[in-house]
């Protein structure tokens, strides 16, 4: 078998992608083949397709299982075929894409996961939970505890859109690394919050209150140094900023972003930069080679949790007809009704693969 079904990016606002048949990408020798069971999409999926003129393969986050390892991978003995893992690629980039029946990624992103997990749930992980390490672990100076390293002597961190994709990972590892964790979001997230991530009640607050970043001052008694925006767009760049305290701090962003306050520092996070090459789409990034090393140390440790039962997925909500149904969902996410949930393909039930 040499091709594969792909969702492909068309150029066009409508329809955005397409399901097309192409080559099977090649496997580099850092690499790893998936035969994908499930992808997640994630908010620069549909934003890049819209955008992208370049015919490109869509998709970040996937789930499946590993059918080929590439040299380097092999001789490490870190992967073998038949894992059942997690990963993601920088979809929307060329003909490898996480929308599609293989794909193949970088072992430094590549995560395994327990046979108890659902690939379809799993999806969700990669990603996310990497992009929050670099918010926790890169942006932040110095450093915020982790878990493996907690403090000892906690101290506030915003977290906000606590429950965004991104917001639910980052909310665990800090937690995990012992820190105090404030968050915003909409009330009917709360409880999930509070049962499922163990938020103290008194610390949750709602995005849409107008007093919102004053009574987050007022309950951090104006000493906030540490946030991270896990929405990064209209008025949230702004409002976390208020937030902080009159010295300044650090707000990891998640898309780049300007602040309003000199003694603020915006420092973006973006998972794609942990393949540590220069990439101009979907915003301009010069190339850091140590950024790998960084992606590999935390891929072991979102692993080590994982397998010690420490981290909790969230709700999932899997669209119809799988691969053919990702335009659907990707008109989804752009009308805004994704809440506190992850959209999600399972490629099983794509129609053409059941002809």
């Amino acid at each position: 078998m040499s091709q594969m079904l792909a969702v492909c990016t068309t150029g066009k606002a409508d329809p955005m992608v397409e399901l097309r048949r192409i080559d099977i990408p090649p496997l580099g020798d850092d690499q790893v083949r998936v035969k994908v069971v499930a992808a997640a999409a994630n908010p620069a999926d549909w934003k890049s397709a819209s955008i992208r003129k370049v015919t490109s393969v869509i998709g970040c986050d996937f789930a499946g299982t590993v059918t080929e390892t590439g040299r380097n991978v092999t001789d490490s003995g870190n992967f073998k075929v038949g894992d059942r893992v997690v990963g993601f690629v920088q979809g929307c980039l060329e003909l490898n894409g996480a929308f599609s029946e293989y794909v193949t990624a970088s072992s430094s992103t590549v995560i395994h996961i327990p046979d108890s997990w659902h690939f379809e749930s799993a999806a969700q992980l990669a990603a996310c939970s990497l992009t929050a390490c670099q918010a926790l672990y890169q942006s932040q100076t110095p450093a915020l505890p982790s878990p493996e390293n907690p403090t000892s002597t906690p101290f506030d961190l915003l977290v906000w859109g606590g429950a965004s994709s991104a917001g639910h990972f980052t909310i665990q590892l800090a937690k995990l690394g012992g820190l105090r964790v404030i968050t915003t979001a909409s009330p009917k997230h709360f409880d999930r919050l509070k049962n499922e991530l163990g938020l103290e009640a008194d610390r949750l607050f709602d995005y849409n209150d107008p007093e919102v970043t004053r009574k987050i001052r007022a309950y951090t008694n104006g000493n906030l140094r540490h946030a991270v925006d896990c929405i990064s767009e209209g008025s949230t760049p702004n409002q976390v900023n208020e937030c902080m305290s009159e010295e300044g701090g650090t707000v990891s962003t998640l898309i780049p972003t300007q602040s309003d306050r000199p003694e603020v520092k915006h420092v973006v996070s973006v998972a794609y930069m942990l393949f540590g090459k220069a990439f101009d789409f979907p915003f301009p990034c010069e190339a850091s080679p140590g950024m790998v090393e960084f992606a590999n140390k935390s891929s072991r440790m979102i692993e080590k949790l994982v397998a010690g039962g420490k981290m909790v997925l969230a709700p999932i909500k899997v669209f119809p007809d799988g691969l053919a149904g990702v335009q659907e969902g990707l008109e989804y996410m752009k009308s805004g009704k994704v809440s506190g949930e992850k959209v999600v393909f399972r490629i099983s039930d794509t129609p053409e693969l059941k002809a």
